[in-house]
């Protein structure tokens, strides 16, 4: 079984999301930032290590809002959702993207206007149930 992590950004009442590269199986589609936990990773370092290499950009996590569970490849996987601070928003210093090809902050409900990867989708209502209670300070 593989464990992922989504980094859930939350920032003047924008969620942060990225567009994947034209590549594998979810090429082109939209996500939550992040990653597989690497052997020997805990939660917290797999979300540090994937904002920098994806975006040049430092997290911190703060809490874990919500689980999935999800068959990829006739594989059962797993992807935890984090809410996480970033150093900064990428607009007045852009972000590097190595695995995307854009990114933008988007007000939480729109994000079903957007091809979103299913995992990540599977995330969702949690993330909003987190938003709407107040939960991500």
């Amino acid at each position: 079984m593989s464990a992922s992590v989504a980094c859930i950004a939350f920032e003047n009442n924008r969620i942060f999301i990225a567009k994947r590269q034209n590549v594998g199986d979810m090429g082109g589609y939209w996500e939550f930032p992040g990653g597989k936990i690497d052997p020997g990773e805990d939660a917290a370092t797999a979300i540090k290590r994937e904002m920098m290499e994806e975006f040049s950009v430092e997290a911190v996590p703060v809490k874990k809002l919500a689980s999935a569970s999800f068959i990829h490849k006739e594989n059962t996987c797993t992807v935890d959702a984090y809410y996480v601070k970033l150093a900064h928003d990428g607009l007045e210093i852009p972000y590097k993207l190595t695995e995307h090809t854009e990114y933008r902050w988007v007000r939480p409900e729109e994000i079903l206007d957007f091809q979103f990867v299913d995992s990540d989708l599977k995330l969702y209502p949690a993330v909003m149930t987190a938003i709407q209670e107040n939960k991500l300070k």
